[in-house]
């Protein structure tokens, strides 16, 4: 029997169109979800520049997605390799801070010196070596930092615009160098990752970690027009008040600008993305303070804006059994609906003023966009906490306001003194 052509030809038609009707739907589908994320992105956003108009508008409109830095910094793979010691050095992907403190304990002052002179950007971003170790290789890393952007500044054959980018970037570097200051953690990487420490690291008794939110990098870490829109003059504000609260008390402050923060009102700041990079980073940072600082109980969490989403997320890793204080202020959400869900050793403090736009972005999760329930709501279970004279999103740490007393009382451990709304 002879095929009937036609027939098949009908059949092969109609499956094609079938496959091109999936096709077709499975297409719509996508641009659908991609739609709804715009538009969810949009409503987010709009949010926030409707209560912070003008410059916060044009960072919405040209804010980029970051790339996220979750490796270990220039000079690792090198510093695994290199056996000259005549063994293994601690790999800075994997080791504990536990393991990297034995390390340079069995080190002589020679071998620790020619590590520094070697490997600066390594040695100074290890949790668990010495401090005063950490600051001298970074004081190197960034001196070599400050050279080079110096010569990129210097060289003609650039354009205008990179040489003032490396112009600013020299600069800001050079400021790290002043004398006494303590830098933690360098990594120039990207827009650059900074952390620095404010009094005796070593021998405070009470520990307090900065973490910031959207646009804290090198270019506006220490910020001298308006200090407290940095993660150093909130760090400075907070150790003063203690000190004035207690002028006896052995405290330290850090500022620990240690992930890529989102840059603007873009798709960033309205999704865990560089949270969930940022957490593990937090986690090793509490890990090597364990090892290399003695304070009568775990630093508490000082989180800003963006910067609570990460606390949100680095919680129930962090707190090791130990009861841990966490203060969220001018926060969008902390990844999770109540308190709760941050693990049993974790107490939240939560403050929110009237005047701070925040308050005016959605409190919700939709589809990987935002960040869960409002911390200083009613079902969140969180410790609520006075911000009375504060304004703006970034003016709780300014004086004479009852957080920035509320923020020294806590992390000096005096919490019958915190006032409430």
């Amino acid at each position: 029997m002879q095929p009937n052509h036609k027939r098949l030809g009908a059949v092969r038609l109609s499956a094609v169109r079938r496959k091109a009707k999936q096709l077709s739907a499975t297409k719509l589908s996508v641009l659908r979800r991609r739609r709804v994320k715009r538009v969810l992105i949009g409503v987010f956003a709009a949010s926030a520049v409707l209560a912070d108009a003008g410059a916060a508008a044009a960072q919405a409109v040209s804010a980029n997605e970051q790339v996220a830095i979750t490796s270990p910094p220039a000079g690792s793979a090198e510093w695994v390799a290199d056996h000259s010691l005549g063994r293994s050095l601690p790999d800075p992907a994997t080791a504990s801070a536990t393991v990297v403190a034995t390390f340079f304990a069995s080190l002589t002052p020679e071998q620790t010196t020619r590590l520094i002179a070697e490997y600066p950007l390594v040695v100074g971003n290890l949790d668990g070596a010495p401090l005063q170790t950490r600051y001298q290789a970074n004081r190197l890393a960034i001196a070599a930092e400050r050279d080079k952007a110096r010569a990129r500044a210097n060289d003609t054959k650039l354009d205008a615009d990179t040489r003032a980018l490396a112009l600013s970037r020299a600069n800001d570097s050079e400021g790290l160098l002043a004398k006494g200051r303590q830098i933690l953690a360098f990594d120039p990487r990207g827009r650059g990752l900074v952390s620095e420490v404010y009094g005796d690291l070593a021998s405070a008794q009470r520990v307090a970690v900065l973490v910031p939110g959207s646009d804290a990098d090198l270019a506006h870490f220490d910020q001298t027009a308006d200090p407290l829109r940095s993660p150093a003059g909130m760090a400075r504000a907070l150790l003063a008040e203690e000190h004035r609260q207690d002028p006896n008390a052995h405290t330290a402050v850090i500022a620990w600008t240690g992930y890529v923060t989102p840059s603007g009102l873009g798709p960033d700041a309205v999704t865990s993305r560089l949270a969930e990079a940022a957490a593990p980073r937090l986690a090793r940072l509490l890990s090597g303070l364990a090892v290399t600082s003695s304070p009568a109980a775990p630093p508490a969490l000082f989180c800003h804006s963006y910067g609570s989403v990460v606390c949100g997320v680095a919680a129930p890793r962090i707190h090791d059994g130990l009861r841990t204080d966490l203060v969220v202020f001018g926060s969008p959400g902390m990844g999770v609906q109540n308190a709760a869900e941050l693990g049993d050793g974790v107490r939240v403090w939560a403050t929110r003023n009237p005047t701070d736009w925040i308050g005016n972005v959605p409190y919700l999760e939709v589809g990987g966009l935002g960040h869960g329930a409002d911390p200083t709501g009613p079902d969140f279970d969180a410790v609520q906490v006075s911000s009375a004279g504060a304004a703006g999103h970034t003016g709780y740490l300014s004086p004479h306001t009852a957080s920035l007393r509320n923020f020294g009382s806590i992390a000096l451990g005096d919490y019958g003194d915190v006032t409430h709304p």
